[in-house]
């Protein structure tokens, strides 16, 4: 008798364990149905892999530089831009767009933290028609042509000028919160000390990279205004560990900076996230580790970026300078900063951070038939595409801008001679 209740209790427990397994595994089973993995986006093969180097180009919306042409709400009229520039930025060699998706604390896409931009449509707040969302359309159109498609966001600056200010929907930011908003010249500005600016800013990213299968997120070189930015009330409630206000705004942008890249790659380590910094960091006359330029602009000084910190420690995955002066400038040499920036990259070699470098080819567009200007003719944009190219540090290069370069032969000439040569 002991024998049989010991049998039947062991098949009790056997049964028992059976069942907990069973409903341990369905709710298992459950929670990965309520969380499906994010899907790929359908891509053709990408041009970047086949080129092995960055080859892209800035497509500007403020001011309707490059997209769109002029304001409009229509869907139609903004897919075929969209699909002009694209045809365009492949056939003229690129493999990477950098599109402005955010010009003045606005949206190319529909967010719930900004407005629609005023350059998209012509009215801050008003969507386009059909309820047609750009920023997904760029990109599924660019992955079709093998393009990569970076989103390029302008953190802090809210508008340009005084017009812009008074046509700001009602729900923008900058309206709903006055006291984040310094006035600086004729513009407008989030203040970057602002524990909740630096918040806005990153879950406007955010937004971007859990939405969208968008290749890179892509901040250009508007940091703060200028030196006489009006922020004491400021220094006064958040500066008290720094005796000087200008590493104290430095570290609000390195804040801004280190958070943004925490938070994008624990979304997606493979998200590619950068910034174009202005070309100088520092002349070494004003500061001994700075370049062998003579210029009293500079990030580091003028607009309290530090730039070279973001390699040094690994923040970004590319720094892309503007070197935006020809060979022998006076004051900012191109060969010089060349040389100055490779030297910063493999000096942090250990961040693996790439050096993509910005060029000026709108200077080939200024200087006209003026055969004694060095941007003549394509001839600058050749002579430092090859200095790039023999330099192992650079990774590639970034053409601004677009809208120029698709009508100006003499560089789309440049272009197509460096980029068939870097194929062979």
């Amino acid at each position: 008798m002991e024998k049989l209740e010991k049998a039947l209790m062991e098949m009790v427990v056997s049964l028992l364990l059976i069942i907990l397994a069973m409903v341990l595994f369905g709710v298992h089973e459950r929670k990965t149905e309520e969380k499906p993995a994010k899907e790929p986006a359908a891509r053709s093969a990408m041009k970047r892999e086949e080129d092995r180097e960055m080859r892209g180009v800035w497509v500007a919306s403020v001011e309707n530089l490059d997209y769109p042409a002029a304001p409009t709400a229509s869907a139609q009229e903004l897919r075929a831009q969209a699909d002009a520039v694209l045809e365009g930025a492949a056939r003229n060699g690129f493999n990477a767009v950098f599109l402005q998706v955010r010009p003045c604390s606005d949206a190319f896409y529909p967010s719930g933290i900004y407005p629609w931009s005023r350059y998209l449509t012509g009215q801050q707040g008003t969507a386009p028609d059909s309820e047609f969302d750009p920023l997904k359309y760029w990109v599924s159109e660019a992955h079709k042509r093998g393009l990569e498609l970076h989103a390029w966001i302008n953190p802090y600056r809210i508008a340009r000028d005084a017009d812009e200010w008074g046509s700001l929907a009602e729900g923008s930011p900058a309206r709903q919160h006055p006291d984040w908003v310094v006035p600086y010249g004729e513009g407008y500005y989030f203040d970057p000390a602002r524990p909740e600016v630096r918040q806005m800013v990153t879950d406007g990213v955010m937004e971007i990279v859990e939405n969208y299968q968008v290749d890179g997120i892509h901040l250009d070189d508007y940091f703060y205004p200028g030196a006489d930015f009006n922020d004491g009330a400021s220094y006064a409630a958040y500066g008290a560990d720094f005796p000087d206000i200008g590493d104290w705004r430095r570290n609000n942008v390195n804040l801004l900076v280190s958070g943004l890249d925490a938070a994008i790659h624990e979304a997606d380590p493979d998200m590619e996230f950068g910034i174009s910094p202005s070309g100088i960091w520092a002349s070494n006359t004003m500061h001994p580790e700075g370049s062998a330029t003579t210029s009293g602009f500079s990030s580091y000084f003028s607009l309290y970026a530090d730039s070279r910190t973001w390699v040094r420690e690994g923040w970004v995955d590319y720094i892309a300078p503007q070197l935006y002066w020809e060979m022998g400038h006076a004051k900012a040499d191109f060969s010089a900063l060349l040389g100055w920036w490779s030297g910063v990259v493999k000096e942090a070699e250990e961040k693996n951070v790439s050096l993509y470098v910005g060029l000026a080819d709108y200077k080939t567009v200024e200087a006209g038939e003026d055969g004694n200007n060095p941007w003549y003719g394509g001839g600058e944009i050749q002579r430092q595409m090859a200095a790039c190219g023999a330099d192992d540090a650079v990774g590639g290069t970034i053409h601004f801008r677009y809208g120029l370069i698709a009508n100006c032969p003499a560089v789309q000439q440049v272009l197509g001679e460096a980029y068939r040569e870097g194929n062979d």
